[in-house]
């Protein structure tokens, strides 16, 4: 604190001196030299005379002797006061009206009452408030047995009676309601509203001497008499909150400052306060409150100290002397609440100044020990406190109840921290009024109602709410039953006079124009109400009474009330934002509520949370059977949370406060089994946290090791019955209801879905502990249904409130109306569920201000509440006895509240911050996916699966693009349900157009729409195609089939034919396992039909690099394994799944010599039980691995005890050039879990059982080319040279006895014996056999004639296909069945067309090893990729069409058809720089695999794959579903028909003329009865007003051309957008060049910066939402004014309007943004590989166009960090990039200085030096966004110490996104970094939406 003041030397005593010393400079009250003034009473004859000083005043006898203020001068009068006195009576004498004006505090008030109680003077006092109207002020009309009378107001009877108007808080009233006072105080002149004419004294005096008495009454002029006097109390504004004067008020005034007592006066009524204590003591506490009150305090922004507390404090410092100061002044001065950092060191400074410091020792123990009434003094208790084991007794004010003894509550848990709090408010309540701070949900009300229960008191709770008027402070008016208007006293009156405990709960949100209604009740124990009742303080209406010889009635008649001696007040208020030194959000809670003025009003005592042993025992003593496991996990995570200064920790621990905490408990006690993070889940509402906040509560639930039990859902099963009077939810039963009321119990249709049936178990658990429910969730998911369902197997009967803007506390409660002039109440739903015991459902509860709805709480909490009636909830019935008007709370009664999730895009209030921890929280989330489907179902049970499936998962992805922020509007069941149910009605309309029904409302969004159409594409909702659209290949027609040959297998004696082959077995050996990571990849399924319809039907891209190879495909049931080997790798996904598991082999087979050895496997998936599992054979070293892919297990198969090649052997193979044979693997029947492996131009077949774990060896007479398992037993050799084939037959079960019984067969193949005697047939060499056989109908369809036989389909290069038909099975010669090929593939010269196959031409050097080549044989298909260049492309295109690029042709020869046909597949989009080792996998770009479900699947080269349909009846079925998509539009006109019952004629719009030839008619709007024309009737045309035919041929306009758009208007709008665009950039200067490279940044984050500004935008529009203006003269009518109206009078309206800032209240600043690019040099370097410098000047454009146009909400500025220094500036905060020029300016510059900038980083230094430069500016909020790609562990910088920098000013909140770098080290980082507040961008991709994560979770939660 740079206070001048605060200089000098240790000593106090020497400090006090200077303080006095300075002060008298400073303050500049002429010195403290004044002239004593003595006020003397002086009696004459003539009169009494008060003589102050020299001037002195005659007395005159009042007329009202008991409105004269009485004890209010005391004995011992001040100097300063008696000049002030002098002073008024100056005045008083020349008749001049006095404004009073000065710090809070109650000194004001009381200088003028001193003056009035000395001159005898009757007092008007009004309190102004910000409510009070003119009616308050003049008159008020009230009913008198049934007619209207004006009742004269405080204004005019004073001015009549000759009294003095005391008006207190003239900066309280609103701008425009005293002027009405200003004729009065000039002129003493005022028009009445009755016709009455006030007129001053002279005036009228002047007039009585022409006129009579009588003659001026008839004009009704009334004489304002002379003594009248204003006396105006006010605090001067600019300084404090308020309404300025008005100048033509303020010049009606003389003002006189009244300042705080000198120090010398204020310390000898000190010194009289607390005589027991020290001198020097009183004195240091004097100092320390005239230092805080000085001007420089006050600019630090400290508030005044109050003063006028410091004599209450001295009380119970003279009880306490071992009390420390330091203690006190919290009390006095909570600044620990109130301030925020600076402000406390400020004062912690001017403390240890004065030496008060002493508070730093821990406070003294202290705890209530007894509590006993006293027998002398009545309504006193005599209290015990033991403090630092010593007891003082003291005298405190006590109830009129039994008092009970401390700690005997069985539902109060007494703690050491609250015991102490209980014995420190026991201390201050010896002396004031208390006020407890507390944080929402941490014992306030209940240590309340314990301190006075322990006082014997009866305690009326008062629940204030926002916009609450003095008048439902104090009165409300009423009419009696005979129509009279009379005032009810409210219970804040009733308390005060009854002598109760006035609990008023939540002074935090009222205003504080109307709390400030009740400082004089406070400070002085005195009220004025509005009927013109006072209440006076006891000892002063004792004295009245002596003094005036009354009776108790007398003064009752005059309606002067006495306020019970034991009346007290206290206070709950949640703490003020700290902070916050603007009013930051629109939300009232921001307020900095704590003024000046409140502080003077109370002690203020801090109910600190609890300390985590204490809060254990509290729980453990409200919840004995609490697993204690379970609560100490819970409370280590609490406490973890609100230890932390991250703010959006810290609202999370608002959300565990100690009253959730119990609840969690009270639910874990009786259902220990559940899960603790969902308890916590539910408490936060974490489903719609926004997502930093999200991941911020899960790391901290991992932090606290609490786990989250996997989902039950999925295995139990859910189901709801009602049996015998108990239903059944899932776990959990109730009885059933049985009410009174059938009629109110909800019936609904709703359809049962496990995850509904899970909340509603939930909710059944939380019903039966008796809380009370609130469900929270989007639109459309449910709660309505939930709700009325659940109530409905309860049997409950409901009532039901909708809640909207306009709802008020009284349409809560009452609803007012007029019957005959009397007021009548209906009682709202709320009451009549309170008396009945029904269920209240109050729906849309956020749409309801939350200060209306925030009454609910007292109703939950304590149950009670107050009607506007005067009626009272009460909940406990023995309370209810005996006393009128109550409503005893029935014990069923319960309330579910439903409210729409917080934040964008509800902007509804927020309900659950509000009021969230009253109610027991349940988050309704849209059904999961297999859910949905099935509650669809039962909505469409005729809508085919396949739709409904669709419509899920679109609707799911579109649900997780709203949760991330990528669209705004959540997508919920409800609109999936409108759909299903349309299509369920309407099944041929398709579903492309009926997803409009809901989609159209983003028609005009263009961002939107594209996000939209591709989410629906991306499922394979046609949006968009025509039913004409459909690309299928032309199909080309097949030759003839041929029967060619014969195959006869020999099994003749001949020894050399039948050869033996032996066998042995042996274990294999198993290396291993070792588990490497299986990595979980988004798939990015495409559903490929959704603008045409073609043979491809999904597509995806796996996630591979893009140096790798893909080489073998493989597929079991659905799931498909995609094999590479560059690095080696397995990836296995399913056909509709939406995760890639991929296993990363490099460490397994490590690169030997970079690219030198060129790896290449193959995949077997195994069967069950080993579904899941896969081999993996490497050919060249012939490596068997055995891989699990779900727990990511591999082991090694050694297959041959001497398989480990010795090196030598191993270098020949590389560094030969042609490679020799590899080793294969069949694995046809790997799904029965054994495979073969042989080697090229080996002799020997190894078999491998997987399962058994052997391996048979076979050893054979021939070398082997390869092998073909046509069967489990037979298999089909081929010998290597001379291609010879021989069939191996072997026993079913190999098992190890009977080894060596294979059998070889050789077969002979013969021609057919032609015409030409050719008898040698070709040879083929198959490149594909089946190993099953084609169905029957199948085979007989392919010959074309009725045949059933075994069979099996092979495939040559030769033929399209061979039917061998009798093989393997007969011995009889099988037949061969040959569908030739016009020309051999294999003598097609690959290479022609270079183009396509990526520069490799002449590369194709060895065959390939994959021939792709498959059968399909339900389709009876065979299916191969073909090269472009082996493709009749002449045929498949015309002529004049350029083949499309394409990286393959699926030849698919269907031979049912008899057609073959070829698919293009498109080319990939990447491929492997390494060409020469992809020519060796595939002779095309593509590898193809049989898919189980019928059709194949390619992967290409790029790792893209696809998934065909080949199947013609497959492919006809699934053209139909789409065709029924997309609807039946075959632009046939809708024709509309009118059935008319009448035989009665209507006439037309236009019928036209009709043409006696009848000749046709087309076109030309004037014939009835032509064709294509508009406007008459016809057909075809359009805009004609019905069909009418001539019988002519119609000549149709088709719907294309009637929707269409001419060509040259079309043309005339591109134009003009040319025009506009090239003016556009002529105007800011920037070339097209420019233009479009800014385009391409910009492009890229156009949805990002598109939806930042509709959030940005509904902000403002929340911002600038209308409030109610009340008391307006037209509008609607006010319910709490509806008796005004029946009186008369105007202003009873309210209307919405544009409420005026409060004044004084500060101005609104603008959030301030920095963005910290890095742009060093490794930025640069880096970006060809990620392309991270141009994410983040994508990001940074971003922030820039975002922003533009908000500059009044958020400043910002973007700083570059380099190794060039850390604060390049990029873009200054004053001058912000205005076009797209200046911000490509912007980005240009980043990319120049990453590229020629030095080496090194400053990511640290760099958002330290921002952090702490923001802090310095004054905003609204602060945010620091550093962008960096920063390997802090490169540079030694530990990632504590950054975690430590981001927290290092709570103040600024700053988030880090790091640009993926090595490894996991970017993991690492973030588990070290704290959460919410890192982000690890792997895909640079991510880094424009997690800067847009931030903006929407963090800036805009408040804005």
């Amino acid at each position: 604190m740079h206070s001048q003041i605060l200089c000098g030397g240790s000593a106090a005593a020497v400090a006090s001196r200077r303080m006095r010393n300075i002060l008298g400079a400073v303050l500049g009250r002429d010195g403290w030299m004044w002239r004593t003034h003595e006020v003397k009473l002086i009696n004459t004859s003539s009169g009494d005379t008060v003589k102050i000083g020299e001037i002195s005043y005659k007395l005159k006898t009042p007329r009202n002797p008991e409105l004269v203020p009485v004890k209010h001068i005391s004995d011992s009068l001040p100097q300063t006061v008696a000049q002030h006195l002098r002073w008024i009576m100056q005045k008083d004498l020349l008749g001049q009206d006095v404004f009073l004006i000065g710090p809070p505090g109650p000194l004001r008030r009381s200088i003028a009452m001193q003056y009035l109680e000395l001159t005898k003077r009757e007092v008007e006092y009004v309190a102004l408030s910000r409510d009070t109207t003119e009616t308050d002020l003049k008159q008020r009309r009230e009913i008198r047995s049934g007619t209207a009378f004006y009742i004269d107001q405080c204004a005019v009877r004073a001015a009549t009676q000759g009294r003095v108007l005391v008006l207190e808080g003239l900066e309280k009233a609103e701008r425009n309601v005293l002027p009405v006072l200003n004729n009065l105080l000039e002129n003493r002149e005022m028009q009445l509203e009755d016709g009455r004419f006030l007129m001053s004294a002279e005036r009228y005096d002047k007039l009585l001497q022409e006129h009579t008495k009588e003659e001026l009454d008839s004009w009704k002029i009334v004489r304002v008499s002379e003594d009248f006097r204003v006396i105006a109390l006010g605090l001067p504004v600019p300084k404090y909150k308020g309404n300025p004067l008005d100048p033509p008020l303020r010049s009606r005034f003389q003002a006189r400052d009244i300042y705080y007592l000198p120090f010398k006066d204020q310390l000898e009524l000190l010194y009289t306060a607390g005589p027991n204590i020290t001198a020097e003591r009183v004195s240091q506490l004097l100092s320390l409150a005239t230092t805080l009150c000085s001007q420089e305090s006050s600019n630090l922004g400290l508030p005044d100290f109050p003063v006028d507390n410091l004599i209450p404090a001295l009380h119970v410092l003279n009880s306490f002397p071992m009390l420390s100061s330091q203690q006190l002044v919290q009390r006095l001065y909570p600044y620990n609440s109130i301030l925020g950092k600076d402000g406390r060191t400020a004062v912690e400074g001017v403390l240890s100044r004065f030496e008060l410091l002493d508070g730093r020792r821990q406070p003294a123990p202290s705890a209530i020990v007894n509590v006993s009434m006293m027998r002398d003094l009545e309504g006193h208790a005599d209290v015990t406190l033991r403090v630092a084991d010593k007891d003082v007794n003291f005298q405190v004010p006590a109830g009129t109840k039994e008092l009970r003894p401390p700690n005997s509550s069985p539902n109060f848990i007494s703690t050491p921290s609250h015991s102490q709090l209980m014995a420190e408010m026991m201390q201050s309540h010896m002396a004031k009024d208390i006020c407890l701070i507390g944080a929402k949900g941490c014992g306030k009300s209940v240590i309340a109602r314990e301190f006075a229960e322990m006082l014997g008191y009866s305690i009326e709770p008062v629940m204030l709410y926002q916009d609450m008027t003095a008048r439902d402070l104090l009165q409300q008016r009423y009419t009696l039953p005979n129509g009279d208007t009379a005032w009810r006293p409210s219970p804040l009156v009733t308390a005060a006079v009854e002598g109760k405990l006035l609990l008023l709960d939540g002074i935090h949100r009222v205003n504080l124009g109307t709390l400030a209604v009740l400082s004089r009740l406070l400070h002085d124990r005195e009220l004025d109400l509005y009927d013109g009742t006072r209440l006076l303080r006891w000892d002063r209406y004792q004295t009245l009474k002596e003094q005036l010889q009354f009776s108790d009635e007398q003064l009752k008649e005059r309606s002067i009330l006495p306020i019970h001696p034991s009346f007290r007040v206290l206070a709950l208020a949640e703490p003020p934002v700290v902070g916050t030194s603007t009013g930051s959000s629109s939300n009232s809670r921001g307020q900095q509520w704590l003024s000046p003025e409140l502080l003077t009003m109370f002690l203020y005592h801090t109910v600190t949370p609890l300390a985590k042993a204490e809060e254990m025992g509290l729980i453990q003593g409200l919840t004995p059977n609490v697993p204690t496991e379970a609560a100490e996990q819970l409370l280590h995570l609490t406490h973890s949370l609100r230890k932390t200064n991250d703010p959006t920790a810290q609202s999370l621990a608002s959300s565990l406060s100690t009253r959730q905490l119990l609840r969690i408990c009270r639910r874990l006690s009786q259902y220990p089994e559940e899960s603790i993070a969902h308890a916590v889940n539910k408490a936060c509402l974490s489903r719609f946290l926004p997502s930093l906040a999200r991941a911020s509560l899960d790391k901290s639930l991992a932090n606290c090791s609490i786990q989250d039990a996997p989902d039950p859902a999925e295995t139990r099963d859910f189901n709801c019955m009602v049996k015998d009077g108990v239903l059944t939810i899932g776990n959990v039963s109730a009885s059933v209801y049985k009410p009174d009321e059938k009629i109110k119990v909800p019936d609904v249709l709703f359809y049962d879905n496990p995850q509904h049936m899970m909340v509603m178990e939930d909710m059944l658990k939380d019903f039966l502990l008796g809380e009370h429910l609130l469900l929270v969730g989007n639109q459309g998911v449910g709660k309505n249904k939930i709700v009325d369902r659940f109530l409905h197997l309860l049997n409950r009967p409901r009532e039901y409130l909708q809640l909207h803007r306009d709802t008020t506390v009284q349409t809560l409660t009452l609803q007012p109306s007029v019957r005959d002039g009397i007021i009548t109440y209906e009682d709202s739903p709320l009451v009549k569920a309170v008396k009945l015991g029904h269920i209240l459902v109050i729906d849309e509860a956020d749409k309801a201000p939350t200060n209306v709805t925030c009454i609910l709480k007292t109703l939950v909490e304590s149950g009670e509440m107050i009607l506007a009636d005067g009626r009272r909830i009460i909940s406990e019935p023995h309370e209810a006895e005996g006393r009128p008007n109550t409503i005893v709370m029935h014990p069923d009664f319960r309330m579910l509240v439903l409210a729409n999730r917080p934040g964008f895009p509800f902007l509804g209030n927020d309900f659950f911050g509000a009021l969230g921890d009253i109610f027991s929280c349940h988050a309704v989330d849209n059904p999961k996916p297999q859910a949905e489907l099935a509650m669809l179902k039962q909505y469409g049970p005729d809508v085919p699966d396949a739709t409904l499936q669709k419509l899920v998962a679109a609707f799911g992805e579109l649900r997780s693009m709203a949760d991330q922020g990528t669209i705004t509007y959540p997508y919920s069941t409800r609109e999936v349900v409108n759909i299903v149910k349309h299509l369920q009605k309407f099944p041929d309309e398709g579903l492309a157009n009926v997803v409009r029904n809901v989609f159209d409302f983003d028609s005009y969004n263009k961002d939107m729409r594209e996000v939209l159409i591709e989410a629906l594409h991306k499922h394979g909702i046609p949006i968009g195609a025509k039913p004409s659209s459909v690309k299928l290949a032309k199909e080309l027609p097949l030759p003839e089939v041929k029967m060619t040959g014969y195959w006869t297998i020999n099994q003749g004696g001949n020894a050399r034919r039948k050869l033996l082959c032996p066998t042995e077995t042996h274990p294999i050996d198993i290396k291993g396992p070792v588990f490497l990571r299986v990595q979980g990849y988004p798939c990015n399924r495409q559903e490929s039909r959704a603008l045409s319809f073609s043979e491809e039907k999904a597509h995806w891209q796996i996630p591979m690099n893009e140096v790798n190879i893909i080489c073998d495909v493989s597929t079991k049931d659905d799931v498909l394994f995609v094999a590479t080997c560059n690095p080696v790798s397995l990836y296995s996904m399913k056909e509709r799944g939406d995760t890639i598991h991929c296993m990363e082999l490099y460490d397994v087979f490590p690169r030997t010599i970079s690219g030198v050895w060129q790896p290449f496997v193959t995949v077997a998936p195994l069967g069950s039980p080993l579904d899941g599992q896969v081999v993996l054979h490497e050919e060249q070293s012939n490596t068997v691995l055995h891989l699990d892919m779900v727990t990511g297990a591999v082991r090694r198969l050694m297959l041959s005890p001497d398989s480990e090649q010795p090196s030598t052997r191993a270098s020949n193979w590389w560094s030969s050039k042609e490679q020799q044979g590899g080793h294969k693997m069949c694995h046809d029947f790997a799904h029965k879990n054994w495979l073969l492996f042989y080697k090229e131009d080996g002799n020997q077949l190894e078999v491998l059982d997987v399962l058994e774990g052997r391996v048979h060896s076979i050893s054979l007479p021939i070398n082997l080319k390869s092998v073909f398992l046509v069967a489990e037993d037979r298999w089909l050799l081929l010998e290597s040279n001379t291609n010879k084939k021989f069939l191996l037959t072997k026993p079913m079960h190999m098992a190890a006895e009977d080894s060596g019984v294979c059998q070889l067969h050789s077969i002979s193949e013969d021609a057919v014996s032609s015409g030409h005697g050719v008898s040698s047939a070709e040879v083929s060499v198959p490149q594909m056999l089946s190993c099953e056989q084609l169905p029957n109908e199948n085979l007989s369809a392919a010959l074309d004639q009725k045949i059933v036989s075994p069979n099996r389909i092979l495939a040559d290069t030769g033929s399209f296909a061979q039917i061998i038909v009798g093989f393997p099975d007969l011995v009889s010669p099988n037949e061969v069945y040959n569908f030739k090929r016009p020309v051999d593939l294999s003598v097609m010269k690959s290479g022609e067309s270079g183009a396509h196959t990526f520069l490799r031409g002449g590369l194709r050097s060895s065959t390939p090893k994959r021939q792709n080549c498959v059968s399909l044989l339900s389709a009876n298909q065979v299916v191969r990729a073909l090269p472009p260049n082996k493709v009749p492309l002449k045929e498949v295109y015309p002529k004049d069409v350029t083949p499309p690029m394409t990286a393959a042709y699926l030849e698919v020869t269907d031979l049912n058809s008899k057609k073959v046909k070829y698919i293009p597949v498109p080319r990939s989009m990447t491929v492997s720089p390494y060409t020469s080792w992809l020519s060796k996998v595939s002779e095309s770009d593509v590898l193809i695999a049989p898919l189980g479900t019928g059709g194949v699947v390619t992967v290409d080269m790029g790792g893209y794959v696809r998934l065909w349909e080949t199947g013609l009846d497959t492919l006809q079925r699934s053209l139909m579903e789409w065709r029924n998509m997309i609807g039946t539009e075959d632009g046939r006109p809708v024709q509309i028909t009118i059935q008319r019952d009448s035989g009665m004629d209507i006439t037309a719009p236009k019928h036209g003329k009709i043409d006696p030839n009848n000749d046709p008619h087309v076109g030309g709007n004037q014939w009835a009865g032509g064709t294509g024309g508009r406007d008459t009737a016809g057909l075809g045309g359009k805009g004609g007003p019905y069909r009418l035919d001539a019988g002519h041929k119609v000549y149709q306009v088709s719907q294309a051309e009637k929707d269409a758009v001419p060509e040259e208007v079309r043309r005339a709008a591109r134009e003009m957008a040319e025009k506009a665009f090239k003016d556009r950039l002529k105007e800011i200067d920037m070339s097209e060049y420019d233009a479009a490279t800014y385009e391409r940044f910009s492009n890229a984050v156009r949805r990002q910066v598109q939806s930042l500004r509709i959030i940005l935008d509904s902000l403002q529009a929340k911002g600038k939402e209308r409030q109610w203006l009340k008391n307006q003269a037209l509008g609607e009518l006010d319910d709490a004014k509806i008796i005004d109206g029946l009186t008369g009078e105007k202003a009873i309206y309210k209307r919405r309007g544009e409420q005026e800032p409060e004044l004084g209240s500060p101005q609104q600043k603008p959030k301030r943004l920095r963005v910290l690019a890095d742009v060093s040099g490794s930025m640069y370097r880096f970006n060809g590989v990620d392309g991270r410098l141009e994410r983040s000047m994508e990001a940074v454009c971003m922030v820039m166009e975002a922003l533009e146009n908000y500059e009044h909400k958020f400043k910002y500025d973007i700083v570059g960090h380099s190794g060039d220094g850390y604060d390049i500036e990029l873009v200054r905060a004053d001058k912000v990039p205005k076009n797209n020029k200046q911000r490509l300016k912007v980005l240009k510059t980043m990319h120049a200085h990453s590229q020629f900038c030095m080496s090194g980083d400053y990511t640290l230094e760099g958002t330290d030096a921002s952090i702490k430069e923001l802090a310095r500016e004054e905003a609204d909020e602060h945010f620091v966004v550093v962008l960096s790609d920063a390997n802090l562990e490169r540079y030694g910088i530990r990632p504590e110490r950054f975690a430590q920098v981001l927290t290092s000013d709570p103040q600024v909140n700053a988030f880090a996104i790091f640009i993926g770098s090595l490894g996991d080290q970017a993991e690492r980082l973030q588990k070290t970094l704290p959460a919410g507040r890192s982000f690890v961008a792997m895909d640079t991709k991510q880094i424009p939406q997690i800067l847009q994560q931030i903006f929407t979770s963090t800036m805009l939660s408040s804005a």
